[in-house]
């Protein structure tokens, strides 16, 4: 069940409706059904599957138990190793056991060893790595006695497994989420109403921008070798919002989905295509699995006390990693790698929290410096999203020699709509700029202006929205 389907459709309102007659008796009643929504939802993309979430909820819930009951750290150490083990045991088996074995078969027959290991042929459970890095968090706060453990266990499995956020984020703190799950809830018209603004914005995003992209992109990429450099450039810039509206259009959706039962998300785009280097860019792109990355692996690996050779292999560890969370391949930890190569430069002169601020935050239009900086920025990122979405380094490296050989240039030969999408995205978002989405428009004093705004974004979605079974991050 997809948020851009008709089952969805369905699901929402009679899920939504049930919750808040629910509030007149009490908040357990409404959290057993979320509960039972979640794991409901999460049983329509494959009901096998079902059981090793709810496993890994209750490994974690219990484990969790476990340390702060121990009487000696080498029982707390125990409980805590039992669960990271086998919470990334089972990642690791469902996602990396063929690409190591492979990995290792390749390096050695490339010595000259024949070898044929044996694999497994399973599918990847949706939202695998999310929910492991919702359970690993709640742990690992758990070891270091920044939170006690949650005794309550339907309020813990709403906690890892609440629908919106389920299969592709925001990866979730328990000291931000499940204090809401515990708490009393009561209606509020406001935020009902602006949540559905930005599931509506979501909407637009993903099925107008992102499946309007799709299209060209998937021609593209596999047709790279008959195209001409002109065509695998749009090729690549498309992809870079497809990515873009596709995820962000999911988060949104997540968001408003979620604030509709009165319950805030943490924010996980923040108009990342305005940033004006690369270290910006990563405080703006899925935010919710950087500062995961920062917190649970850069400042335990040392962060930057250690001095610079310190901070500059800890960069380097952390953007590998991300990109190796992403997907079994090494068009993954090349995109990784890539962007720890950019951020570098920045890290080592310290400039990399130069641009904390909104981009031309006391004007309208950007200066001639800023706009540099944003193409700049944006041509960076979208050589690292060829290696993305790339099947192999060889074709994307082979895709973006071609495309910067400017001999190869001539009009693209692929459908150039989409642009027309592009900028109705860019032109919102930058007026939007300073608020959480593009339809917050608490600004905008009358009514039928803000109606007249909804109705044409709800009619692009009508009349010019692709269709798509799937939302990218659903792979990882």
């Amino acid at each position: 069940m997809v948020f851009n389907s008709f089952n969805f459709l369905l699901f929402l309102p009679i899920v939504f409706a049930l919750y808040w007659i629910l509030a007149k008796s009490s908040s357990k009643s409404q959290n057993i059904l979320l509960l039972v929504s979640s794991y409901f939802f999460y049983a329509c993309w494959d009901y096998r599957f079902l059981f090793l979430l709810m496993f890994s909820t209750f490994l974690d819930y219990f484990t969790g138990i476990k340390m702060h009951e121990a009487t000696s750290q080498k029982g707390k150490k125990f409980w805590f190793w039992l669960s990271v083990g086998i919470n990334l045991g089972f990642l690791g088996i469902f996602k990396y056991y063929n690409f190591f074995i492979g990995s290792f078969q390749e390096l050695l027959e490339g010595f000259g060893f024949q070898a044929n290991f044996w694999t497994i042929s399973v599918i990847l459970p949706v939202g695998i790595s999310f929910y492991t890095f919702h359970g690993l968090s709640y742990v690992i706060d758990i070891y270091n006695d920044k939170i006690k453990p949650e005794k309550n266990i339907v309020d813990y499995s709403v906690f890892v497994s609440f629908f919106p956020l389920l299969v592709a984020g925001p990866i979730e703190r328990a000291t931000h989420l499940l204090p809401q799950i515990q708490r009393e809830r009561h209606f509020d018209y406001t935020k009902a109403v602006d949540g559905l603004r930005q599931i509506l914005w979501g909407l637009f995003m993903k099925v107008v921008v992102a499946d309007n992209c799709a299209t060209v992109v998937n021609h593209v990429f596999k047709d790279q070798e008959s195209l001409n450099a002109g065509s695998l450039f749009v090729g690549a810039v498309f992809f870079a919002f497809q990515i873009y509206g596709d995820f962000s259009g999911y988060s949104n959706i997540a968001l408003g989905t979620a604030r509709l039962f009165g319950v805030e998300l943490l924010r996980n785009f923040n108009y990342p295509y305005f940033s004006r280097d690369i270290a910006e860019f990563w405080r703006r792109w899925h935010i919710s699995l950087s500062s995961w990355f920062k917190d649970y692996l850069y400042i335990p690996l040392g962060g930057s006390k250690g001095g610079m050779w310190m901070q500059v292999r800890n960069t380097i560890i952390i953007f590998v990693v991300s990109g190796f969370w992403h997907g079994a391949n090494w068009t993954f930890i090349i995109w990784g790698a890539l962007n720890a190569l950019y951020i570098l430069p920045l890290v080592v002169f310290k400039l990399n929290r130069n641009n904390t601020n909104i981009v031309a935050e006391n004007s309208m239009l950007p200066s001639i410096k800023e706009v540099i900086q944003i193409i700049i920025t944006f041509i960076l990122t979208t050589i690292a999203w060829v290696f993305f979405r790339a099947e192999t380094v060889t074709e994307a490296w082979v895709y973006v020699v071609k495309m910067f050989n400017f001999k190869a240039y001539g009009f693209p030969q692929v459908d150039l709509k989409p642009f027309i999408y592009i900028f109705i995205l860019l032109f919102v978002e930058w007026i939007q700029r300073k608020k959480k989405h593009g339809l917050e428009l608490s600004n905008v004093r009358h009514a039928y202006i803000r109606w007249i705004i909804y109705l044409l974004v709800f009619i692009l979605i009508l009349f010019f929205g692709a269709s798509s079974d799937s939302f990218i991050y659903f792979q990882f």
